[in-house]
């Protein structure tokens, strides 16, 4: 589903990105760990053509990210608040997402419906612009807005700050259902190592930039990534 091979990314001479090489197949649930600075978010926009490489190239569904939008249609993505329009309400958001996507009222209806439990009553039907919404409030927004196309790819960069406790766990089980039953293969980063071994199947450790721990996901796995860090 994606391929990294030999992508490096340099800032002011220093390689903040190298991964020689890496394959995410269809229906994975892939987890990202690191310190800050560890190249997480760099990926992540490589992956999504955000930033390109100084050298190699991603893969999505065979199509090179840099060369072609084919893409774009199958992925659905989150990673800071620049991906929200944020003079806009959220009502009005997801309205010009539908038209972007070209779903219909109903459509719209039943996306809204999905995403009551998750909104809490805090997102729609508020008349406050996106801007003015709190940290977690705006990531509700743009999590739901990644899903709204229902897409066979999912990046979320982060995703659990600043949720309070009963959001994660409502995410979290989302999280679990696209992958269980709908088969998204998902890419999440996150700081939280007790999450991301709940709802990701296989971790990588970013390290300076370079990849080091590949790990499938048991038991031990947290334990072992507890250890690493703990250094």
């Amino acid at each position: 589903m994606i391929e990294i091979k030999k992508i490096t990314k340099v800032y002011n001479g220093v390689t903040v990105l190298n991964v020689p090489e890496l394959t995410i197949k269809k229906g994975e649930s892939f987890g990202l760990v690191g310190n800050n600075g560890a190249g997480k978010t760099t990926l992540f926009r490589c992956l999504l053509d955000l930033i390109r490489p100084n050298t190699g190239e991603v893969l999505s569904s065979g199509e090179n990210v840099a060369k072609s939008s084919a893409w774009k249609s199958h992925t659905g993505s989150y990673l800071d608040e620049g991906f929200l329009i944020d003079f806009l309400t959220p009502d009005e958001y997801f309205q010009f997402l539908a038209n972007i996507n070209g779903l219909s009222k109903g459509d719209l209806d039943d996306f809204h419906a999905s995403f009551k439990e998750f909104f809490s009553g805090e997102i729609l039907g508020k008349k406050k612009y996106i801007r003015d919404l709190s940290s977690g409030n705006q990531k509700k927004v743009g999590i739901a807005a990644a899903l709204m196309a229902k897409p066979d790819i999912l990046i979320l960069d982060e995703p659990f700050n600043s949720l309070d406790p009963t959001t994660q766990i409502r995410l979290k089980n989302l999280l679990k259902v696209l992958q269980k039953d709908m088969n998204v293969t998902m890419l999440i980063s996150s700081h939280d190592l007790n999450h991301v071994t709940e709802v990701c199947g296989r971790i990588v450790v970013l390290h300076e930039g370079e990849i080091a721990h590949d790990i499938q996901t048991n038991s031990d796995t947290l334990k072992v990534l507890e250890d690493y860090f703990a250094i």
